[in-house]
């Protein structure tokens, strides 16, 4: 019975049997089971001869081809191949002995007058034991997508001192969506921790992941704030996450015996909407770090610093963070450079919101400001946020600024690789590590 349960015939089963059965006689000429010898001769009788055997047992050469008359005698024209049309040409093959060049692998290059003290690539690994496997970080972490008009690019790497020390990343990076079609919303966190603490690395990946769990549970209601353009609502509402992040912080850091500002990072965030009909850009966060604008090929930096407590009648914009090559920052309160809507002056000074999940106490360090963002982009635009090692030779090193504009100012987003290699652009006296989140606008 076969596989599929059908019962053969009887004269099938014979053929079958006959055909297979070991103890079947052999078909040749002979009685005499074949040799191994026997089977040589035969095969090289057939092949050796260089012919093909007769019917009388005879063997006779195949004929010699002619050979190919010289150019110029007679020879008749090869007729030209048909056109293939570009659709659908095929890769030229390269010739034998002509083998085409390997496409260049990106170069960590530098900046400025002598290259960096520490080498390019990692060195030592962080240590670590069997019980804190759960807490370890990599070298480099990068990221990228595309919805609407805009590009995303995200990367984050380990400092020179930090390679070669060993020491663990401090930067941490976030990307999530939340949603779908055009009522999603892309997050995307950077947070640094504290300097000279054990912990910082664990610190900044708690206070991504607080920032976006809360993000997303509200995500819905945030997405409709932006498209509707609700400055006030989304302010607020995102002041009290943030609080409530930084509370969450502060009560990890007492059941590990430690000082909150032991265990505490700096945290900068952008929103950005999949709606292609909505082009703004919500920035907000607590901490040092850079915004940044290339628009016409210029940078603008967008967050003057914050101002000491006995400076607030001064002007807001002087003493901007407008580094080597950057203009001031808000052209006037409630409004960026060119006049951007939906822009609020992020040199806050007043403390943190009483919404918050832990309110600060007489040992708890001075609540850092609260920053806020929100602005319109123009085709052409790309908007950078970057953590302090990024941000600091962006301002100080004006070389760093020319060279990073005149890569990324043709409009067009860089593949990953190359948003990479262009994160990594070194500069003597920056060893920190470095994290970018650029948005190219189409």
């Amino acid at each position: 019975m076969s596989q599929q349960g059908e019962r053969p015939a009887a004269h099938e089963d014979d053929w079958w049997r006959r055909l297979y059965d070991e103890n079947a006689r052999d078909t040749g000429t002979s009685n005499a089971a074949d040799s191994l010898d026997d089977r040589f001769d035969s095969a090289s009788g057939a092949v050796g001869s260089g012919g093909r055997e007769g019917p009388d047992g005879e063997t006779g050469t195949l004929p010699e081809a002619e050979p190919a008359p010289a150019k110029g005698e007679g020879a008749p024209p090869v007729p030209a191949a048909p056109p293939v049309s570009g659709a659908t040409a095929a890769t030229p093959v390269p010739e034998e002995g002509h083998e085409t060049a390997p496409a260049p692998r990106p170069v960590i290059g530098h900046v400025g007058d002598r290259p960096p003290t520490y080498d390019a690539e990692p060195t030592a690994l962080p240590v670590t034991v069997p019980q804190e496997l759960d807490g370890l970080v990599a070298d480099t972490a990068l990221d990228g997508a595309r919805y609407g008009t805009y590009t995303l690019r995200a990367a984050s790497v380990r400092g020179d001192s930090a390679r070669f020390r060993g020491e663990p990343r401090r930067d941490a990076l976030l990307t999530v969506r939340f949603g779908t079609d055009e009522h999603a919303l892309v997050l995307v966190a950077v947070a640094t921790g504290a300097r000279a603490t054990e912990s910082a690395h664990l610190a900044a990946a708690d206070a991504c992941r607080w920032i976006g769990a809360a993000v997303g549970r509200s995500h819905a209601r945030l997405s409709e704030d932006i498209r509707a353009g609700r400055r006030g609502e989304l302010k607020s509402g995102l002041h009290r996450l943030t609080d409530r992040t930084y509370g969450k912080l502060r009560a990890r850091a007492a059941e590990l015996g430690t000082e909150p500002q032991q265990y505490t990072a700096g945290l900068r965030c952008l929103l950005l909407p999949a709606d292609p009909d909505c082009r703004t850009r919500i920035f907000f966060g607590v901490g040092a770090g850079g915004l940044f604008r290339l628009r016409e090929g210029a940078w603008q930096d967008l967050e003057p610093e914050i101002l000491a407590a006995g400076d607030l009648g001064a002007d807001p914009r002087a003493g901007s963070g407008a580094g080597a090559g950057f203009p001031a920052g808000s052209a006037s309160p409630g409004s960026g450079p060119d006049g951007d809507r939906l822009t609020m002056d992020p040199a806050v000074t007043t403390p943190a919101s009483p919404c918050a999940e832990a309110p600060p106490g007489p040992s708890d360090p001075p609540a850092e400001p609260f920053r806020f963002r929100g602005s319109v982009a123009r085709p052409g635009d790309t908007l950078l946020l970057c953590s302090p090692g990024l941000a600091e030779p962006l301002r100080g090193e004006p070389a760093l600024a020319r060279e990073l504009a005149g890569r990324w100012a043709p409009g067009t987003a860089p593949g990953l690789v190359a948003f990479l290699a262009d994160t990594q652009l070194r500069v003597k006296g920056y060893s920190d590590d470095r994290t970018g989140v650029g948005v190219w606008e189409a």
